[in-house]
């Protein structure tokens, strides 16, 4: 079969793997990092980190295919819609190719590489990654066939999920959705795009020929996305419920216009991100969140790692407050964040969010956190720290260490001994929620499975998995680090490509040490480093005013207090518009009166805030004598 990429990125990768030889030795004694309950061969956990993703390959396989068990699949794709869609990737377990999550890995996979390809070349993965990336950017190349039309799905999760079948057996609906000016998705569109611009960079000095395609179908995807805007799941229903944007499209348009300004250096997109990042929420949004829903912290950390490079040009004030909100992701993880917003642990340390895949948080965090830092440290200059609001500045060592603590607890360093990602260590997920791994491999067993014989024979089944899922990092744990390693538990055991890709990066990073970077050729780095002056604390318009107790009465042995507080837009007359506005209560415990419960993030304010108008709201907490007022706190808010 034709070898994809990855024989031109072998041959003409000289000039980065040199760098090789010099790192070497660096490398040989540092992949094995300490870490809680033993040391770690990062080193190792990198390969397998990047290799999982030739499980997840859809279309030919190519001819250096490491991942045995799998075959060709979904020849068929887009052939229906008179447009050639085979390639790409599943996101998770099942079959479906859902580019919302599928764009958002490339874009994580092409920043890792960019940030420490130096580091994969050195363990010998640098031309795997770019494989990796590669198989992804293709697919968008073909999925973008005109300027304002994008491909976002192929196959739906309804009929998906009601189906158990190797992706070589799949006879569920393989029907391709579609992105226009009538449907738009400036969400996709601008994922998806970003996706195509940080790709465009990692092939920039290999292959300046594909960096350019990719980059001129990053440019049309951005334009598309910007000019026709809406939400892709407003367009394309199908994805509402398995991939909703919650966020709404502001974050990736953002996102998208920083990527562009970093593969180009053209002034217009770093215009974009300042003037819009009011209107778009990217200096109001101060989220501990980051995935594939939303890019906030994304945003300002790379709009911060503009500044510190001196790339801010006249926009040095606007770059200021992004960077102060990637300070409060920062420092949230950290918990210093103050105000109710510091993500949570479980009793041995690993941040938490959520039941339901709460790994793919915290591998995106690490990433951050390990990128924000080095910057940090790069620039010097009284520049390596963080200010947070509940407690001293945080150095950048601390963002590291934090980083790799959480990459230790995923390879194994937890109460319970086990590694989250699968075939690395002793101890790892055994029956992991993903279809093709779970059934015997076609090539061992041609006899055709049918939806109904997966789940009577393989998904029910009480023994491993047939094929190693190498690399795969599951869901993970819950909140108390409690975990069972079975099949039908997918909010544990499901693996997705969006877990893998940030953390490729922060594996590179500790298996390399330091900083690192692909080719200092391909991002043009000025050396005209201004010292900025210290951040001072964020000034937000947005001001939440905690009121008296208006009700009180006891239940069942506990005591309940009604609590009233309002919300204010603090703009001088004539300012701007609070849209949008979010709003987290700390564990209220009854109604919530004045603000609307948000599909995911807190509480939203249902009416616009114009300059100094205030809303009032009110809440119910308890406890077993006078229960004092909840946190409250802003989540984000969009200006215009």
């Amino acid at each position: 079969m034709a070898r994809r990429g990855g024989a031109a990125a072998s041959s003409s990768m000289a000039n980065l793997l040199g760098v090789a030889l010099v790192l070497a030795a660096t490398a040989q004694t540092s992949a094995r990092g300490g870490g809680g309950g033993g040391r770690h061969d990062y080193r190792m956990a990198l390969s397998k980190s990047i290799l999982y993703f030739e499980a997840q390959r859809s279309g030919v396989l190519p001819g250096n295919q490491r991942i045995a068990w799998r075959a060709n699949s979904g020849l068929a794709d887009g052939k229906a819609n008179g447009v050639d869609l085979v390639g790409g990737y599943y996101d998770a377990g099942d079959n479906v190719k859902f580019g919302f999550p599928m764009a958002f890995t490339v874009t994580m996979m092409a920043w890792s590489v960019l940030e420490y390809g130096k580091q994969m070349a050195a363990a010998g993965e640098l031309g795997h990654a770019m494989d990796a990336v590669r198989w992804g950017a293709d697919y968008f190349v073909k999925a973008h066939p005109a300027p304002n039309v994008l491909y976002g799905e192929v196959g739906d999760g309804d009929s998906d999920h009601v189906c158990w079948q190797r992706p070589e057996d799949m006879t569920t609906s393989r029907q391709a959705y579609r992105l226009d000016p009538q449907h738009p998705g400036s969400d996709l569109a601008g994922e998806t795009a970003a996706a195509l611009a940080a790709a465009s960079l990692v092939f920039r000095s290999s292959n300046p020929g594909y960096a350019n395609q990719l980059l001129q179908h990053s440019k049309q995807l951005f334009d598309f996305a910007d000019k026709y805007r809406g939400k892709y799941d407003d367009s394309m229903p199908v994805a509402k419920k398995f991939y909703g944007s919650f966020s709404g499209y502001g974050d990736e348009l953002l996102w998208a216009s920083a990527w562009l300004y970093q593969a180009t250096d053209n002034r217009r997109y770093l215009d974009y991100l300042a003037n819009n990042g009011d209107a778009l929420g990217g200096t109001g949004w101060a989220t501990n969140e980051f995935g594939w829903d939303v890019k906030y912290p994304g945003v300002q950390v790379l709009a911060a790692k503009f500044l510190l490079q001196g790339k801010a040009g006249p926009h040095a004030a606007v770059l200021r407050r992004y960077q102060r909100n990637a300070d409060v992701f920062a420092c949230s993880c950290l918990g210093k964040g103050g105000g109710g917003g510091n993500v949570g642990r479980t009793p041995g340390g690993l941040m938490y969010h959520q039941g339901w895949n709460n790994l793919q948080f915290v591998t995106g965090a690490s990433f951050l956190l390990a990128v924000y830092a080095d910057h940090l440290a790069a620039a010097g200059r009284g520049q390596a720290v963080v200010r947070c609001q509940a407690g001293p500045a945080a150095r950048a060592s601390e963002l590291v260490a934090l980083a790799k603590s959480q990459v230790d607890y995923i390879l194994g360093s937890n109460p319970r001994g086990i590694s989250y990602m699968v075939g690395y260590g002793a101890r790892y997920p055994r029956r992991a929620h993903h279809r093709g791994a779970s059934i015997v491999s076609i090539r061992a067993n041609p006899s055709f499975v049918s939806c109904k014989d997966g789940y009577a024979s393989w998904f029910g089944r009480a023994g491993s998995n047939p094929n190693l899922l190498d690399g795969a990092v599951v869901g993970g744990p819950d909140g108390r680090d409690g975990f069972a390693d079975e099949r039908n538990n997918y909010q544990q055991t499901e693996v997705a490509t969006y877990n893998n890709a940030p953390l490729m990066g922060v594996l590179a990073r500790l298996a390399g040490g330091g900083r690192g970077g692909l080719a200092e050729a391909a991002i043009k780095r000025p050396d005209n480093q201004t010292l900025l002056p210290p951040l001072a604390a964020a000034a937000s318009p947005v001001e939440i005013t905690q009121l008296n107790a208006t009700a009180s009465w006891k239940k069942d042995g506990r005591t309940y207090r009604r609590y009233a507080a309002k919300v204010s837009n603090r703009s001088p007359a004539g300012g701007k518009t609070v849209e949008e506005l979010h709003i987290g209560i700390g564990k209220p415990h009854g109604p919530v009166w004045g603000l609307e419960k948000a599909a995911r993030y807190g509480y939203v304010l249902p009416s616009s805030l114009a300059a100094g108008e205030s809303a009032a709201f009110a809440y119910v907490v308890r406890g077993r004598a006078a229960p004092p007022p909840a946190d409250v706190w802003v989540i984000g808010y969009k200006l215009v």
